[in-house]
């Protein structure tokens, strides 16, 4: 059981501030791979948090290796998540404010893994041909992401 969940059993649902990671896959088309959700149905970049001692970079890489198979190798920081706009409520109403890191990645290695309980299923889009149900926190990461690929070839 990971640090998170050790907390939920004696918080409940209260708000918690949640370190983590998250990382946006680009393949060598300008792609970006996203995954259903299972909690939510959102399509999402591979991301979650952080357990005791661990980095940033390490939380990223780790939750990109069990969400979806994959190795990271170079990651380039491409912005952090923090603040009142960072807050989110859970379906099952767990509610965070994520304190978070996102890079950019790509490079990478391995095979998609099949879906799982996080994920129902994933693939690569297009920038301009994202699904509608995407960014739960409407924090328009997808724009800001479309401007740093832009500038950052």
């Amino acid at each position: 059981m990971g640090y998170i969940m050790e907390l939920r059993k004696t918080l409940g649902s209260r708000p918690l501030i949640m370190a983590g990671a998250g990382v946006i896959l680009v393949n060598d088309k300008n792609e970006i791979l996203l995954q259903k959700r299972s909690d939510n149905g959102f399509w999402d970049y591979p991301a979650g948090s952080m357990e005791l001692g661990e980095s940033f970079e390490e939380c990223a890489r780790r939750e990109v290796l069990e969400e979806t198979g994959l190795t990271c190798g170079k990651l380039e920081f491409f912005m952090d998540l923090s603040g009142k706009d960072s807050f989110y409520e859970y379906p099952n109403g767990d509610q965070t404010y994520a304190a978070a890191i996102i890079y950019v990645c790509r490079e990478f290695s391995g095979k998609l893994k099949e879906n799982d309980d996080e994920v129902m299923t994933q693939r690569f889009f297009p920038l301009d041909e994202l699904p509608a149900k995407n960014d739960p926190r409407g924090l328009g990461i997808f724009d800001k992401l479309r401007e740093y690929l832009s500038t950052h070839s």
